[in-house]
């Protein structure tokens, strides 16, 4: 039997803003071949690139190819009011180039709208008619405006904004004004920073939110959960692209903004603003592999690192000291580098004050703040809500890397001492993010997002360490479905090390992303007998909420209960049960109140 050709590419993605491949918009294209790519076929498709240009009138730009474990990324710059049509000119591109190589795609055949294989002058015609339709002619007039004002300029398939926050005017594509018409000098920037990095994003985007507002900001933020303004919920829902960045950028309420910078949105469309005054990577460790070309920890580094695109000579990059990953490839950035750890005494840390840069670390116990000119004490990393009394290595790094981008932002010492004092020391400050409860007979509850091996493996660390002598220790687990199995396998192996005394298998709500219900369930058990946790140790229970009393309900005194909680419905039961414990001073092997009704707003 003749076995079908594989497909020619596999996925076609449209670059809003500055991306992993240049600082500019345009397109990319994930080949289907498998790699190598044979480097006539590159060079084929370049070609056909540059005709395409050359036809369309477009400028030159960079061209990018990025080889990987499955194929190949090709990357080009293009005028971003034309995007869907330089998706169009990509396609065309490799598949004329594998047709040239004799290579049967299935695709040669003349498509409705699409620009043929085989017949160029007819293809340019189709590829000028839908960049012509795409276009918008008033937008070159006003990025020139915008330029020669030293404004920010964001565009998506909607509408166009000039300035930011309350500097800012937003138009629909189709009636931007005349350049001459703007009141250009109603028009300024806001405070912008860009917060990344595979664990402590949302802890990190709430705090500096947090020292924004205590600064006299009326301050928006964008994180996983939603989009905020003053700590206030605009919109829920995962807003962690550069969708969510630019809706908060135009709020005409907003004087600062903290936008959290997901992996996915980096990759799927770019950074959502072309310059931020401060970005901050917060680490890099194992994650999302197999997905847009990222294979391997080099590759989600270097995804990470596009917040550096972001940042002119002006700005500030603050890199963990403590990652060395990032120690490795920051040899490669130009954008002025601040740096944090959880020692003072770092070489980097030390080498950062001896020229004058900014740098934050933990001295003696207390967080010092280098703001290139002199040292600030910021207080008792023990005193400070977030790191429960020192134990969490983890928020004592986003609390340095934190104050570092404050201060980079312009804010006072002094201020941002005084919120590190208090943040987290209500169940509010930083919902889902550990949390801790302690209950009747001793009991611990922490809820936390710990969504990968890292954040697991930090999290149960502190559990470890705080558990009372002779306690057991209690485990919800879950993970999101696009994970590969082997991911999954590594998150229980994870678990498996700790060796917990009960595990409760969930359904992570609303992240099966293509799964049954039930099923990453089964990979994790697998995974956990094949690490030896005992089999009548697991059980399953697919939704969060009932875990989780599940999990109560098997309390004895002394028992540590862990419980990652992710969707934001069960997130908000689960801390309304628990605060509700403890104000009835419920004690293990107490019966459970009955479930609340859903509350999505929390």
């Amino acid at each position: 039997m003749t076995q079908p050709a594989p497909p020619p590419f596999d996925d076609l993605r449209r670059l809003t803003g500055p991306n992993l491949y240049f600082a500019a918009p345009g397109a990319v294209l994930e080949t289907g071949i498998g790699a190598p790519v044979p480097a006539a076929l590159v060079d084929a498709w370049k070609r056909r690139i540059a005709q395409a240009r050359a036809a369309l009138g477009w400028p030159e730009g960079p061209v990018t190819v990025r080889e990987h474990a499955t194929g190949a990324s090709l990357a080009f710059a293009a005028p971003g009011d034309v995007l869907y049509a330089a998706t169009e000119v990509n396609e065309w591109a490799w598949l004329s180039a594998l047709a040239d190589a004799g290579i049967d795609t299935g695709e040669t055949a003349l498509q409705p709208g699409h620009a043929p294989v085989g017949n160029d002058g007819e293809a340019m015609r189709i590829l000028r008619s839908v960049a012509a339709a795409e276009g918008l002619p008033r937008l070159p007039a006003l990025r020139e405006g915008a330029r020669k004002h030293d404004l920010p300029l964001l565009l998506d398939d909607e509408q166009l904004s000039i300035g930011l926050g309350t500097g800012s005017l937003t138009w629909d594509n189709p009636e931007l004004p005349l350049a001459e018409d703007v009141p250009w000098q109603d028009l300024h920037t806001i405070p912008v920073a860009l917060v990344t990095g595979s664990n402590g994003k949302t802890t990190t985007v709430r705090l500096l939110t947090a020292i924004a507002i205590a600064h006299g900001w009326h301050t928006a933020n964008s994180c996983t959960d939603g989009i905020y303004l003053d700590g206030a919920m605009i919109e829920d829902g995962d807003y962690s692209g550069p969708g969510g960045a630019r809706a908060l950028l135009r709020n005409r309420q907003a004087e600062a903004a903290i936008l959290e910078t997901a992996r996915g949105g980096l990759l799927r469309r770019g950074l959502g603003v072309e310059r931020a005054d401060v970005a901050i990577v917060t680490n890099v460790s194992p994650d999302h592999f197999g997905e847009y070309g990222i294979h391997d920890l080099d590759g989600l580094a270097q995804v990470k690192l596009t917040v550096a695109r972001a940042i002119d000579a002006d700005g500030m990059l603050v890199l963990n000291a403590d990652n060395e990953l990032l120690r490795r490839h920051a040899g490669g950035i130009d954008a002025p580098l601040a740096w944090f750890s959880t020692d003072d005494g770092h070489p980097l840390l030390r080498e950062a004050r001896a020229e004058g840069r900014r740098s934050c670390g933990v001295r003696e116990g207390r967080l010092m703040l280098f703001d290139g000119a002199q040292a600030h004490d910021l207080g008792a990393v023990a005193d400070m809500p977030l790191t429960l009394g020192g134990l969490a290595a983890h928020n004592v790094q986003n609390c340095a890397g934190a104050a570092l981008v404050a201060t980079g932002l312009g804010i006072a010492p002094d201020t941002i001492a005084a919120v590190l004092a208090r943040f987290g020391s209500d169940h509010g400050d930083n919902p889902g993010r550990l949390q801790r409860w302690i209950l009747g007979g001793g009991v611990q509850v922490y809820v936390d997002y710990a969504h990968n091996p890292d954040g697991l493996h930090n999290l149960l660390t502190l559990v470890r360490q705080a558990m009372s002598e002779g306690g057991r220790l209690h485990l919800l687990l879950g993970q999101a479905g696009n994970r590969t199995n082997e991911a999954i396998g590594e998150l229980a192996a994870t678990a498996a090390a700790f060796k917990p005394d009960h595990v409760v298998l969930k359904d992570m709500d609303g992240y099966l992303r293509g799964r049954d219900s039930g099923e990453v369930a089964h990979v994790l058990r697998e995974s956990l007998l094949r690490d030896g946790v005992a089999a009548d140790a697991i059980v399953e229970c697919l939704d969060e909420t009932e875990a989780a009393r599940l999990i109560l309900a098997a309390a004895r005194p002394g028992d540590s209960l862990v419980l990652p909680v992710h969707g934001a419905t069960g997130r908000n039961q689960v801390r309304g049960l628990l605060d509700e414990l403890q104000a009835r001073r419920w004690t293990a092997g107490m019966p459970l109140p009955p479930p609340a009704a859903a509350d999505p707003a929390g």
